[in-house]
């Protein structure tokens, strides 16, 4: 279902860019259409009441923390799938590696600058603040130098470590809350959090992280204002931990409502709470956003054919998805089709009951709370 669209000329104009030209040499045959094609996925999601909707991943690492790729690799994933924005968010606190990588905050992003600018993939220099659980995990983007940061992780230190990040005017979000749900006080809206927040140093949670959706966060960034974030925490490749091979499979990620496509506008957007995390098939963030992206990309058209059975009257619409995000609806009130499932870019032909005026569906692949899909109400014609 996904939209691919072949960059440059094709592979072999991208081979020769990384290899340079090669002449026959007599005695060799070259197997080149064993290598992989090298393309970037275009990921269509319409604009959302004019802001753009870009793709961003702001937790990922690299051999410079735990993870097990070099730091340009990360743009090179990026671009192959159309991704907008990411960000390398090393521990400051953890590196099994340091015997054989040296430990340095800020090398991870200093090695990807120049391969995210070829690759058109936006930089945002980031770090991961890793404190014991509870309080746990903290991702701050926007960061200015990261080598005064603070490795010691002991308790008595752990509010120091968060406000190094707020002191740098950096966006500060919760990771993984649920994470480590054994641990008394690891997935509770416990006092230091709550201090981080009234004091200004938390602007949002990562509701959804990789493989894991942690939907009591969901609940906390709808009652107090914080926006909801998705990552894909990658150690590993891309391609090693996500099936690619299946329809709808990517890595999760943040879908940020954005007025261009500029860090400056990722961060006013990120500011102002306009994202929602996608998960494969699975939307989450607050009612107004999801709304929004929903009303964009989905659109019902006058019925195009009336059916009369016993006196009955029976209209046929086409409801037409626009967008690569995935739908599926289930009827709440009205007197037609019971399930809609929208996939990329697809119509689908559903049926109502003619003299009503409108339908209502529970969009049942989203949440605006733990407990709440969005609500859509289909006006018919």
């Amino acid at each position: 279902m996904k939209k691919k669209s072949i960059l440059l000329i094709g592979f072999l104009f991208a081979f020769n860019l990384m290899f340079g030209q090669r002449t026959d040499v007599e005695g060799m045959m070259y197997l080149d259409e064993n290598r992989r094609p090298i393309y970037s996925e275009n990921i269509v999601i319409p604009d959302v009441n004019g802001y753009q909707v870009l793709k961003c991943d702001f937790h990922t690492h690299t051999v410079f923390s735990d993870g097990v790729v070099w730091p340009t690799i990360r743009a090179q994933e990026a671009w192959e799938e159309g991704l907008d924005a990411i960000a390398l968010t090393e521990h400051i606190e953890y590196h099994p590696y340091k015997d054989d990588v040296k430990v340095d905050h800020n090398r991870s992003h200093e090695l990807i600058e120049t391969s995210s600018k070829k690759n058109n993939v936006l930089l945002i220099k980031g770090t991961e603040i890793t404190r014991q659980t509870p309080p746990g995990h903290f991702n701050a983007i926007f960061i200015g130098d990261a080598s005064s940061y603070i490795e010691e992780n002991v308790s008595e230190r752990d509010r120091e470590a968060v406000m190094k990040a707020s002191e740098q005017k950096a966006f500060i979000f919760w990771n993984h809350p649920g994470w480590r749900p054994n641990i008394a006080g690891s997935y509770e809206w416990i006092p230091f959090v709550d201090d981080l927040h009234k004091n200004k140093a938390l602007h949002g949670i990562e509701v959804i992280n990789g493989f894991g959706f942690h939907m009591k966060a969901l609940d906390w960034c709808v009652d107090k204002g914080l926006t909801v974030m998705g990552t894909s925490d990658i150690h590993n490749l891309i391609g090693h931990d996500y099936d690619r091979s299946k329809d709808y499979v990517h890595r999760t990620m943040t879908l940020v409502l954005a007025k261009n496509r500029t860090p400056e506008s990722i961060r006013e957007a990120l500011n102002a709470g306009r994202t929602v995390a996608w998960a494969s098939k699975i939307l989450a963030g607050k009612e107004e956003n999801v709304k929004a992206l929903f009303d964009a990309c989905v659109k019902i058209n006058p019925f195009h054919y009336t059916e009369e059975n016993n006196g009955e009257k029976t209209n046929f619409y086409e409801i037409k998805n626009s967008s690569d995000l995935y739908f599926e609806l289930k009827l709440k009130e009205g007197d037609a089709t019971e399930q809609i499932v929208l996939y990329p870019q697809s119509k689908q032909l559903i049926s109502a009951k003619a003299g009503q005026s409108s339908l209502t569906y529970e969009v049942t692949s989203t949440y605006v709370r733990s407990d709440k899909h969005l609500e859509v109400k289909l006006q018919l014609k």
